[in-house]
């Protein structure tokens, strides 16, 4: 029940407090972080049962984080149980032309990059390859985040 907007003003506050340089992921790190080096269809292997909530097992509601097993780099819930905000503006055509190596996301947008599919999706909306979007100030019970802490 998290948008972008509060994310970025959760961050804010954190590295003023912490004084670390926390941020959301771009959509590049996460799709790295969820496929961990791997050719799974969702995070942490194919058996979706396994690795993710979703429409036929979540019961409707989100979960703790940590009750399905993680992926190869030890990160749970990527598939599934809430779609996670990335930094970038979403474009549906970004990836034809940008850079291959760590892009960063289009330089302006509407809507920013959601990932990961949620409780309520089918199994296709929760592979890791799935991308979506929405606008900035949007707050639904489906839509949460994780950070991403640079390398300093």
């Amino acid at each position: 029940n998290v948008s972008w907007e509060d994310a970025q003003e959760f961050v804010a506050k954190l590295n003023k407090k912490s004084r670390e340089k926390y941020r959301l992921p771009t959509e590049a790190e996460w799709e790295y972080a969820v496929r961990a080096r791997s050719l799974y269809k969702y995070s942490g292997g194919n058996d979706l049962d396994a690795v993710a909530w979703y429409d036929q097992n979540s019961g409707n509601t989100t979960h703790p984080v940590g009750q399905k097993k993680a992926n190869d780099f030890g990160l749970y819930d990527m598939s599934g149980n809430v779609w996670e905000w990335c930094n970038d503006w979403y474009k549906n055509d970004y990836y034809a032309s940008s850079p291959k190596e760590n892009p960063t996301g289009s330089s302006s947008g509407s809507d920013r990059v959601i990932r990961g599919g949620g409780w309520g999706d089918d199994p296709r909306s929760v592979r890791s390859a799935n991308r979506f979007r929405d606008t900035p100030g949007s707050r639904y019970f489906i839509l949460g985040f994780r950070l991403a802490l640079p390398d300093q």
